[in-house]
């Protein structure tokens, strides 16, 4: 038996999984993965996300616009987001955050955009969910301003940004979410900044259907995955893959408490 883990990212209403929910869901749970969290990144796709979640138990579901199309899609607000997150099964807020490696040119309106997500959390209780590219400076700035203003919970997803970014999402309680990035031959940053990270701050993820971590990647990604990564964060760690998942099977339970309820 595989210890429980839970993917704490994923995306599994893109075309990539269309028709194969069912076995990608077996294949999970064959390989531990008894939970997940699947994003909802534009607003307008929230009623075919939140489908899946009542539609499938291991299935939770967070929603928010994505930085990329901060710009496109119409501006999120605070009640809108509040609204979405009476559901029983939503369990954060985004993923929002800032992405200037691609769409540097609409950098204001994704600082709007987050800062709305930022009060959505504040009001629900539900933690933010970070998406972060070449934007550290400013992420870390508006991330800690906004937590002198008013205290929230936040998992800094997929984290493969910089020490400094790390340093300042940990020093305001935050979590990082290691993704198959981890497990690549090139990331020893990364692998660093989890090792030093503290282990009750880690979680896992997937993001799939990207970044499949090896022996997988290059191929479609999905949840049952998760585990492959959690095996190199527990080598990362120094510590046995068992223990490495309970820790981060707690941790996602701290963080995410409607969905451990």
């Amino acid at each position: 038996m595989e210890p429980k883990i839970t993917d704490a990212h994923c995306h599994l209403d893109f075309p990539q999984f269309e028709g194969e929910l069912p076995d990608l869901l077996a294949r999970a749970a064959e390989a531990g993965v008894h939970r997940m969290v699947t994003i909802c990144t534009k607003l307008r796709n929230a009623p075919a996300v939140r489908a899946l979640a009542e539609a499938h138990a291991p299935v939770f579901w967070a929603a928010g616009t994505h930085p990329m199309s901060a710009a496109e899609e119409p501006m999120a607000t605070v009640e809108e987001l509040v609204d979405l997150a009476r559901h029983p099964k939503m369990v954060g807020i985004g993923e929002t955050g800032l992405d200037y490696h691609y769409t540097a040119e609409s950098k204001n309106a994704q600082q709007e955009s987050l800062r709305l997500h930022i009060e959505a959390a504040r009001q629900t209780g539900l933690p933010l969910i970070i998406h972060a590219r070449d934007a550290d400076a400013d992420m870390a700035r508006i991330l800690t301003e906004e937590h002198r203003a008013g205290a929230y919970d936040c998992q800094m997803h997929c984290y493969s940004s910089g020490p400094e970014l790390a340093r300042a999402a940990l020093d305001l309680g935050f979590y990082l979410s290691m993704s198959g990035i981890a497990a690549f031959p090139r990331s020893r940053e990364v692998r660093e900044i989890f090792a030093a990270a503290p282990l009750d701050r880690i979680l896992v993820e997937t993001d799939s259907p990207y970044l499949a971590p090896p022996p997988h990647r290059g191929k479609r990604n999905e949840p049952a995955f998760v585990n492959h990564t959690a095996r190199v964060g527990a080598e990362v760690c120094g510590m046995d893959y068992v223990d490495f998942a309970a820790a981060t099977e707690a941790n996602f339970e701290r963080l995410f408490p409607k969905a451990a309820a």
